[in-house]
């Protein structure tokens, strides 16, 4: 069966995820996470990418990113890849791959799904059972969008910008996202469009973008997220990637 082709376009968010191969470890040791995160500045860097949001699991990553040339990515990722599979090899004595073969994209439209994409990719360590709250797990950004903590990894988005004056508003705003209820068929649409490596987001949206890019659409998505009182959807208790 041929392999789907991935949909990047330039200055559109893009919701990635790497996996270890089997679902193994990449991540051993506190090291292993910084020397990951210090790369991965070079990495934006050199690849003109601005990232809004990222959690490194013990065995995959997220990342949520807008590159300024589409072409750039898969290089972004390879590279980044392999300079940190070099490093796990060397370090730990140990020889052959790391990822899996193929890293996971999905397009994001911004205006119905890039907050909940975040809020998606920061709760990761709460859904996997690790922490009881995101503020409590150290390799991530919601220290940065929810507790205004500095980190020089991430570029606000202006859909995150327009959440208040400053960063002390934006992550009280941002919070709020963690605390209302669940949609789950967000979530479900997420995880669907990943696994599909389809765009997320409207029916209009995902449309445009396959007649665009050539890509046959595959399974709509069953609805668009239901808002809160403050205009986002949220909650913790969602199981998911």
């Amino acid at each position: 069966m041929p392999r789907r082709p991935r949909i990047h376009l330039d200055g559109q968010p893009l919701h990635i995820v790497q996996r270890g191969h089997n679902r193994g470890r990449c991540f051993f040791t506190d090291g292993d996470y910084r020397i990951y995160l210090r790369w991965l500045a070079e990495a934006l860097h050199e690849a003109d990418c601005r990232l809004h949001a990222y959690t490194l699991m013990t065995n995959h990553v997220h990342l949520l990113l807008t590159p300024e040339k589409a072409a750039a990515v898969p290089r972004f990722v390879i590279s980044l890849g392999r300079r940190y599979v070099q490093y796990v090899n060397t370090t730990y004595r140990r020889t052959g791959t790391l990822w899996d073969s193929r890293y996971k994209s999905s397009l994001i439209q911004t205006e119905t799904y890039l907050l909940w994409c975040m809020r998606y990719i920061e709760l990761n360590p709460v859904r996997a059972g690790m922490v009881e709250s995101p503020a409590r797990y150290p390799w991530s950004s919601y220290g940065h969008n929810g507790l205004a903590r500095p980190d020089p990894l991430v570029v606000p988005h202006p859909l995150y910008l327009a959440l208040g004056t400053d960063a002390y508003e934006r992550s009280i705003a941002y919070r709020t996202i963690f605390g209302s209820e669940v949609d789950t068929a967000a979530m479900d649409d997420i995880r669907r469009a990943l696994a599909q490596g389809q765009p997320l987001g409207d029916e209009r949206f995902a449309g445009l973008i396959c007649a665009m890019t050539g890509v046959q659409r595959t399974h709509p998505r069953r609805g668009r997220p239901t808002k809160s009182k403050d205009g986002f959807g949220g909650g913790q208790g969602e199981l998911g990637l």
